[in-house]
């Protein structure tokens, strides 16, 4: 590995060795299928492909919420897409061409529509059924404001300080320090929001809740990165009440299960096809490895 206070970058970038860390197997910079594979398709309306990352659990969490406030048209069968090179499949890549987690096929007309990036899900699922998403101009805009900060914000955690902090390598003071700022600054962003508001976009839950509890809840409750400690989130008392008032969602916690392959056996729902399954499917319940369309 070159030492990064010696590397000068060249004229032109060539992919010619392997980055190195966890992902290094699946990180190439082109896009497209790498092999044929086919989505199976189940017998809901919605059909999600995906994994209980951040952006996964959005949409699972949304889809169970549209549930139990009696949406019966939001009933989903959730594939199970493992990042492992699964996300590169032919059918999967017809459904997002970027090749990311998660994407939606909507069945529910005469023409399938299908629909990438967590965000534009979210949206896609609050105008279709008029839930989660204010009409007021004002609401509806500070709701937006929020739902599209998160989309800006989560690749500086992500991408940022979880590759430097977690993933990389090798550990660069330089790089963790300039991403462990900004995720400390968002968090205050989101500490000084929830002093004023119960929710960010008001006072009702929306998809902006939904859109950023997965990412800085989690990160709120020591659960990204195992960076907890280092950040300090104890710290910021608003976002840890109200991450704790979302987790106690009845259809928060069901959503966090879907497509989850890691954490206590009970927690983990691999493939999501009925509600029932919640209460006879998780692996406590089978036992072993779960067939997994994602490999």
């Amino acid at each position: 590995m070159t030492d990064p206070s010696t590397y000068t970058p060249p004229a032109v970038w060539t992919w010619n060795k392997a980055s190195g860390g966890q992902f290094a197997s699946i990180n190439r910079p082109i896009a497209g299928p790498t092999h044929d594979k086919e989505l199976p398709v189940g017998r809901h309306p919605l059909q999600l492909y995906s994994l209980a990352t951040p952006n996964g659990t959005k949409v699972t969490v949304m889809l169970e919420e549209l549930l139990a406030a009696g949406h019966s048209g939001a009933e989903y069968d959730a594939w199970l897409i493992k990042i492992d090179g699964n996300q590169f499949g032919s059918g999967f890549v017809a459904v997002n061409p970027n090749s990311k987690i998660p994407a939606l096929m909507d069945r529910s007309g005469p023409t399938p529509i299908r629909v990438f990036e967590s965000g534009a899900i979210l949206l896609h699922l609050a105008e279709k059924f008029g839930a989660f998403l204010p009409t007021d101009p004002r609401t509806r805009a500070e709701c937006l404001s929020w739902l599209f900060w998160q989309m800006g914000s989560a690749p500086y955690l992500g991408g940022g300080f979880g590759h430097f902090y977690a993933y990389a390598p090798t550990k660069i003071e330089y790089a963790i320090d300039r991403f462990a700022m900004e995720v400390k600054r968002q968090l205050d962003v989101l500490d000084r929001r929830l002093a004023e508001s119960t929710y960010l976009a008001g006072d009702d839950y929306t998809i902006a809740d939904i859109a950023v509890w997965p990412w800085y809840g989690g990160l709120a409750k020591g659960l990204l990165y195992g960076a907890g400690e280092f950040l300090s989130v104890q710290d910021y008392k608003n976002v840890q009440c109200w991450t704790d008032a979302i987790a106690a969602r009845p259809a928060v916690q069901r959503g966090r299960k879907v497509n989850r392959t890691w954490g206590e056996p009970e927690s983990q729902l691999h493939e999501r096809h009925d509600a029932s399954d919640f209460d006879t499917r998780t692996q406590d319940k089978i036992g072993g490895d779960a067939k997994a369309t994602g490999g």
